[in-house]
């Protein structure tokens, strides 16, 4: 591995230049050789296998199965739910010629796989026995996007989308707030980011879907980001594509169904919430790499009585179950190497020289804070989880202290629009569900709807946008 020292971009001054910047010199991700492509380089893509085992487990345990299905499907599949393809007929990439021909049936880049899932689970539901079905699969998604940004928006982009089939709509609407839930769980307990989620409006909902839930999270720079969603398509899709069972009563019915999604996106959203100045600062809880431990010698030392109580140190850890490596290289200098794991955001750093050693001790330099600990090497491995889980609560803590003081109620427009206008973030206002106010708002504010929160009250209140009567508080922002 080459670092280079070169001066990071500050996140202090502009949060959009530094996130560029801190994915690129921390290895995260670079660009790809086609517009609006993007390279997941190693380091990004362990973080990414993180999440992976994280939401897989979780739903494995719940008995989602995994499958696979094709990259292009014919473009006429799509055109069998009309809401869907207009949702999606922008974002398109069609392959036209296969084998030097012209294709008579031009075939779809997958922009999401409702419409060839479908089709297969056409042919394989016939009765209530085949029922509840439950798939997932990890893959490739190409949307043709007009404006890219690293994770946020690419043109290709991975990700997970579960697909299910049940018998009731209140079977597919529990299953549709359960993987909301575990979207929550990951973004919380794993990421270290607060979320509010709620139901979409129906302007902002998924092309075809009857309701659409969200994890909305609050980034640095007061934009909201849509980090996951999760579909109730109830019998839109089954009708559409004659998806039908026998029930136990001997009637043939459609059967109603759900798919969610939680993707790379997440990931950019993750490095925006942590990080600083001198690059990112990464939850303990989805880290690659826990803990880094840098030999420290100079010419007059032992330099193998420090490697090798660098490497029993390790070996501690590894068996403890902490995520650990231990750089050893003579190049770059010791000063190049702090720096290159600062701007990767290790959550810990081991400082071992000839005093640690003669000691038994070990100094711990904590990424988020800074702040730097001397401990006796007895109390390492104890010691090292306890600092882990200060460290995911910090931060944790410290997003959540931002998104409650960017968060306003507001109960006039031109509070409404001076907020949009200057600090962003949160606005809670009541809204009288009309699509035309919802309009005016983001045409002159540029906010949209982010969501109903699950939890909002009715209550008696009046429309921020034209003052008629309306009975729930949402969430509007700007929006990645």
């Amino acid at each position: 591995m080459i670092f280079e020292k070169k001066e990071l971009k500050k996140k202090s001054q502009n949060i959009s230049e530094w996130y560029n910047d801190v994915l690129l010199k921390a290895e995260i991700a670079d660009y790809g050789p086609a517009r609006g492509t993007m390279v997941i380089r190693p380091y990004g893509y362990a973080i990414w296998e993180r999440v992976q085992g994280i939401l897989d487990g979780i739903f494995k345990d719940y008995g989602v199965q995994n499958a696979y299905f094709p990259l292009l499907f014919p473009c006429s599949l799509l055109e069998k739910e009309q809401e869907h393809v207009e949702g999606f007929s922008p974002e398109l990439a069609v392959v036209t010629k296969g084998g030097g021909e012209d294709l008579d049936d031009p075939l779809v880049v997958r922009p999401t796989s409702e419409t060839i899932m479908y089709v297969m689970y056409a042919k394989w539901i016939q009765s209530w026995r085949d029922l509840p079905v439950l798939i997932n699969q990890w893959n490739n998604v190409v949307r043709w996007e007009k404006r890219t940004h690293l994770f946020l928006r690419t043109l290709e982009f991975l990700w997970q989308e579960g697909h299910t089939a049940h018998a009731t709509n209140e079977e597919a609407e529990a299953m549709a707030k359960t993987a909301l839930s575990w979207y929550k769980t990951v973004y919380e307990e794993y990421y270290a980011i607060p979320v509010v989620t709620g139901v979409k409006s129906e302007r902002e909902k998924f092309a075809g879907a009857a309701k659409t839930y969200t994890v909305e999270a609050l980034m640095p720079d007061g934009k909201a980001l849509q980090a996951c969603t999760s579909h109730n398509l109830e019998q839109n899709f089954s009708t559409a594509f004659e998806i039908t069972f026998q029930t136990k009563e001997g009637t043939r019915e459609h059967v109603y169904q759900t798919s969610w999604g939680f993707s790379t996106r997440s990931l950019g959203g993750l490095f925006l919430t942590h990080g600083d100045d001198q690059g990112l600062i990464l939850p303990p809880k989805i880290a690659p790499i826990q803990v880094v431990i840098i030999p420290i010698h100079k010419k007059s030392d032992d330099a193998n009585l420090i490697y090798v109580y660098c490497q029993d140190i390790q070996e501690t850890l590894k068996n403890g179950g902490v995520r650990v490596i231990y750089d050893d290289r003579d190049e770059p200098s010791v000063g190049r190497r702090f720096n290159e794991w600062e701007v990767k955001g290790v959550p810990l750093r081991y400082e071992v020289g000839s005093q640690e050693t003669a000691n038994r001790t070990v100094t711990i330099a904590r990424r988020d804070t800074g702040e730097k600990i001397v401990i006796d090497r007895s109390d390492m491995l104890i010691k090292t989880q306890e600092l882990l889980g200060a460290i995911q609560r910090n931060l944790y803590e410290k997003a959540l202290v931002f998104q409650q003081a960017n968060t306003t109620d507001v109960s006039s427009y031109k509070e409404f629009q001076s907020i949009m206008n200057d600090k962003r973030g949160f606005i809670r206002a009541f809204w009288c569900e009309s699509p035309i106010c919802e309009e005016k708002i983001k045409e002159e504010t540029k906010a949209t709807t982010r969501c109903l929160p699950l939890d909002a009250p009715e209550e008696s209140g009046s429309c921020v946008s034209c003052g008629k009567e309306a009975k729930r508080r949402w969430i509007f922002a700007q929006a990645y």
